[in-house]
């Protein structure tokens, strides 16, 4: 199962390249789903020695103070054979067979990214080698733990590599290789306390001892190697690294390696445990252990990518589609969002969606309402009947009916109407309007573009303003309609006898009496109900057609019609998204890349398993 390590390998890299390396991030991290092996130690452990003992290789900065400023990922690949290289994810198309050149790389890639300072950085390098001479094992060299500042450092440098190395160990998935100088107390290493506070059990802590061949004469290391002074989950595991005279005589490692072999081979003391120390042994170990844990994970994994891929596609669909970058793609684009808002705006007056309701509350609360408050009796009253009969009649007293009495009462009776009519058309504006409003809210992608989302609103109320005013017209003609014309077929189905005032042989006098007054007003009043019945019915009609049926129809015509002429930088500047909405659409789109490629990744595994 060696293409499980390779597989998280690759995620890692992946990971790294979107700026994903386990930091608080406001995007989905894989980052710190993914099994690793994070190899913690003090300035003076020999941590770096151990790794290049696993490598074979010189190929680490060395020297005084803090030399590791950066985390290190470390991809070994084993190779059947051929030359022995390495490669920086940082220079994807340059092969390193020189491991001196290597190590200044590391060095030169650590001031790109902190300057020629003594500052740390949380982003890693990551390195990986192809030899024969390795195992399949991913490792992440941290910077070593210091308890004090050197010139240049700030007094929080102590702290915060700590932070940093809590920050990958105290992670569940994060194997711990805690490194220890043998020739010093244990209970004082670095390595153990901050292992022993993220992993009280030991669970996940695997136990190396340097610096062995360094101890005092007199004294050894067996208790330690064999869980007694420690005990963790894992055997400890106890290394000799090449000494400082070795390093600088450039003593082969393959040849150290042999000579750590025989050091525990031929000491009396850990004669008995050879069989599971030196860094190969380690080294072995940690891939296969490495494999186990990854394996493990690998369900969780899936599940892990299935649900941020879904909540990644659930955010970009709520982002909307990038802008266009043509002229057509962004006309086409506005076209489409207008013809969102315009369809959300009609299901909004088809009852599909709330708030079409409301008009016809005005048609058959409001207007009722206000016809009913005109209080026709009053205008009727008995002196306004009298005052409007003799001023109609002038010098000329009527003869038979008064006709121009007659019509001066009812016109001034249904003049009265025009007020709740024009207050129905207002009312069904600003209903109209509102579902604008609330229709602009609701379609997504008008969220993106702010001012195009001022235009589209500023347009649509303007065509509800052109709709109103012709409904206002419309429904206002139908008002001065019944003014101008009397139903003739109403007054002919009235009696004409002498008691309702058809005899002209009474005095002018007689005929301005209370009882002929009183009949003249009952008169007008039932032709004028009859009237505001037939209005009540007719007015709705009306502003349907004028303005809800021409709102419908045509809300944004207008709009598209000036839209067509509009030059690229006008489009443009309707379609201003939020810098910080397209950075996020693009930073998602690439971790979306990232989880998808993930996926089909470890379901290919899953399923060779």
């Amino acid at each position: 199962m060696e293409n499980l390590i390779s597989l998280v390998n690759k995620i890692q890299r992946a990971c790294t390249a979107l700026g994903d390396h386990g930091e608080d991030s406001a995007l989905p991290t894989l980052w710190d789903a993914l099994p690793s092996i994070a190899v913690v130690g003090g300035q003076s452990s020999g941590k770096s020695s151990v790794l290049e003992s696993i490598v074979g290789k010189d190929f680490l900065p060395r020297g005084s103070g803090i030399v590791t400023r950066r985390p290190l990922v470390l991809q070994l690949h084993k190779i059947d054979e051929g030359r022995e290289y390495a490669e920086f994810m940082h220079l994807p198309r340059k092969r390193f067979t020189d491991f001196a050149a290597v190590r200044k790389e590391i060095q030169d890639e650590t001031d790109r990214e902190t300057g020629r300072t003594k500052q740390i950085s949380s982003v890693p390098i990551h390195l990986s080698v192809y030899s024969p001479n390795v195992v399949n094992l991913t490792l992440i060299d941290l910077p070593g733990l210091t308890k004090v500042a050197v010139e240049g450092q700030p007094e929080s440098i102590v702290q915060d590599i700590e932070n940093m190395v809590r920050s990958y160990i105290e992670k569940p998935n994060c194997i711990i290789l805690a490194v220890s100088p043998a020739n010093q107390d244990l209970a004082t290493s670095d390595a153990i306390r901050i292992s022993r506070e993220v992993d009280p059990k030991g669970e996940r802590t695997f136990g190396v001892l340097t610096k062995i061949d360094l101890m005092d004469k007199g004294t050894d290391a067996v208790d330690i190697l064999e869980g007694k002074s420690y005990k963790l989950q894992f055997p400890w595991i106890g290394v000799v690294n090449r000494s400082q005279a070795d390093i600088n005589k450039n003593v082969d490692m393959i040849a150290a390696r042999r000579r750590e072999r025989e050091y525990f081979q031929n000491s009396p003391e850990y004669k008995h445990l050879a069989h599971r120390m030196g860094s190969e042994h380690l080294g072995k170990i940690l891939s296969k252990h490495l494999e186990t844990v990854i394996r493990s994970r690998i369900p969780g994994l899936q599940s892990l990518i299935n649900k941020t891929i879904s909540e990644i596609e659930s955010e970009l669909s709520r982002l909307g589609k990038p802008v266009a970058t043509d002229a057509g793609g962004k006309l086409y684009m506005i076209m489409e969002i207008c013809r969102g808002f315009d369809q959300i705006f009609k299901e909004h007056l088809d009852g599909v969606r709330p708030g079409g309701d409301k008009i016809y509350t005005v048609f058959d609360n409001q207007l009722p309402a206000a016809l009913k408050r005109l209080q026709f009796d009053k205008q009727l009253a008995m002196e306004n009947v009298k005052k409007l009969i003799t001023e109609a009649d002038g010098y000329q007293p009527h003869l038979i009916a008064p006709e121009q009495g007659y019509r001066r009462l009812i016109e001034s009776s249904l003049v009265t109407i025009r007020g709740p009519a024009e207050a129905a058309v207002d009312a069904v504006h600003s209903i109209l309007k509102d579902l604008v409003h609330k229709s602009i809210g609701e379609t997504m992608e008008l969220k993106q573009y702010p001012t195009l989302r001022v235009e589209v609103g500023n347009a649509a109320i303007e065509a509800l303003d052109r709709t109103r005013d012709e409904s206002k017209r419309a429904t206002l003609q139908l008002v001065d309609m019944e003014c101008s014309y009397l139903t003739v077929e109403f007054f002919r189905k009235l009696p004409q006898d002498i008691e309702k005032g058809g005899n002209p042989t009474h005095s002018i006098f007689d005929r301005y009496n209370d009882s002929y007054l009183r009949r003249i007003g009952t008169t007008v009043l039932s032709y004028v109900n009859m009237v505001c019945a037939s209005l009540r019915n007719s007015i709705p009609k009306s502003i349907v057609y004028c303005q809800v049926r021409e709102a419908k129809r045509s809300l944004l015509d207008h709009f598209f019609a000036e839209l067509g002429g509009k030059e690229v930088k006008k489009l443009s500047s309707m379609l201003d998204e939020d810098p910080a909405v397209m950075q996020r659409r693009t930073s998602l789109g690439k971790r979306l890349e990232l989880y998808r490629s993930a996926q089909a990744e470890i379901d290919a595994v899953a399923w060779s398993k």
